[in-house]
């Protein structure tokens, strides 16, 4: 992990990590806080972390901590007040015949050839281009979350998955991957349409969507759905149009 690590009041231990190359920017490195993975309240824990600007990746709950960047904004969707723009409303008539199911966190050889296929086509040079089985698990699965996987398919061909958490009053979106045959049918945005129709049907509070980073050509469409909250490191609030990081 890298330092001495800290212990928050309720006695969950906080590493520092060393420094590791940015996967955004190319040129920066990265540092993260992560709670302790040995620490057997993680999955109770988990929903407080997100409130308090956290996300998982397997097993690991973390935050970004880089000494001289705040790039990387924690946003959610408040379930409640999100109502669709003209384009994503689009989406949705275009993918009407789409279904979609809520299934176990179990890979299947379909989800993992599909997964293979996008990080070849949209994360070429990424280091995650030679992910097989045993990365998927770790990476999308971890061995303690109560995660669930939407799965989007058209007569019956697997479209796209949504690696989607189920913690506290909130939903969080872990990692989408999808057919990077289908550009036109925006894959990406019906998903997290149908994360927060999912929320909302449960009577959740909020969708997390994990990092903004304002600007940025992968990340920047977060900032499509409004209402938006972001974090800003004491609270939540109201990102209004033209904020930045």
């Amino acid at each position: 992990m890298g330092s001495t690590p800290r212990r928050e009041d309720d006695g969950m231990r906080v590493f520092d990590t060393g420094a590791h190359p940015c996967g955004y920017f190319p040129e920066r490195t990265a540092r993260d806080m992560v709670l302790d993975p040995r620490d057997p309240r993680l999955p109770q824990f988990y929903p407080q972390a997100l409130e308090w600007g956290f996300r998982r990746s397997g097993d690991l709950i973390y935050r970004p901590h880089c000494g001289h960047c705040r790039a990387c904004v924690a946003v959610r969707i408040p379930v409640a007040d999100f109502v669709p723009d003209r384009s994503q409303r689009r989406c949705l008539r275009r993918n009407a015949d789409v279904t979609m199911r809520v299934v176990a966190p179990q890979r299947t050889d379909e989800q993992l050839a599909l997964y293979q296929r996008y990080l070849k086509a949209r994360h070429v040079g990424g280091g995650m281009d030679d992910h097989g089985a045993s990365e998927f698990e770790q990476f999308l699965v971890g061995a303690w979350s109560e995660g669930r996987f939407l799965e989007f398919r058209v007569d019956g061909r697997l479209l796209a998955v949504a690696v989607t958490d189920r913690a506290g009053r909130a939903l969080s979106a872990v990692y989408t991957f999808f057919d990077p045959d289908e550009p036109a049918r925006g894959l990406g945005t019906l998903a997290v349409l149908r994360q927060v129709e999912w929320a909302r049907g449960e009577g959740l509070d909020h969708v997390y969507l994990g990092y903004w980073i304002d600007g940025h050509r992968k990340m920047d469409y977060k900032q499509r759905f409004r209402p938006l909250e972001a974090f800003t490191g004491r609270g939540w609030r109201r990102l209004e149009r033209g904020d930045d990081a």
